[in-house]
């Protein structure tokens, strides 16, 4: 039988590790890339729960306007200071100051007049100081256009006051 002899195997060469095995399907990522993506993951997701939590804090911290009180307000009534004369005078009156601190202008031109609200139950009250130089100016005041009183003031560093009465509350004010 004078056969051939089989011709020895040659080796084969090992095969090269690859990111893709022969059957086609990729192998699972290294670990260091699930590092990378678990990192990202949570960076993302602190970011998404940090806004979450500052859309609630301002819901808490700034409630909608129907869940406001509403602001105290004072009532309050249009008083009308009027100061009639030539050349200038320091005049001091009741404004809108729940504290009841009046309001000073110094060496106002004259005429002068003035409208405000004082809150109910201040006495509205305008005072007038002429300078060195005297002369003569009237005040007047008017509440919610009614004339209540006058006064005048004349000669050197002259003085004159009108005061008027506001009710307590509103419900006591007469109608304007």
């Amino acid at each position: 039988m004078g056969g051939a002899t089989p011709a020895p195997e040659k080796p084969r060469p090992e095969p090269e590790e690859s990111d893709t095995p022969a059957s086609g399907e990729p192998v699972a990522a290294t670990p260091s890339l699930f590092r990378r993506a678990d990192r990202s993951g949570l960076i993302a997701a602190g970011a998404a729960l940090a806004a979450c939590g500052g859309l609630v804090l301002y819901g808490v911290l700034d409630p909608d306007e129907g869940d406001k009180k509403p602001e105290h307000r004072t009532p309050t009534a249009s008083v009308t200071y009027e100061v009639s004369g030539q050349g200038t005078a320091d005049i001091t009156f009741q404004a809108r100051s729940e504290a009841g601190k009046a309001t000073v202008v110094k060496a106002a031109v004259l005429p002068w007049r003035k409208t405000v609200d004082v809150p109910l139950g201040k006495d509205p009250t305008v005072s007038i100081t002429l300078g060195e130089k005297g002369g003569q100016a009237r005040c007047t005041l008017a509440i919610r256009g009614h004339h209540v009183q006058s006064a005048t003031a004349s000669g050197t560093f002259g003085r004159a006051t009108c005061t008027g009465a506001l009710p307590t509350s509103p419900a006591t004010t007469p109608a304007s």
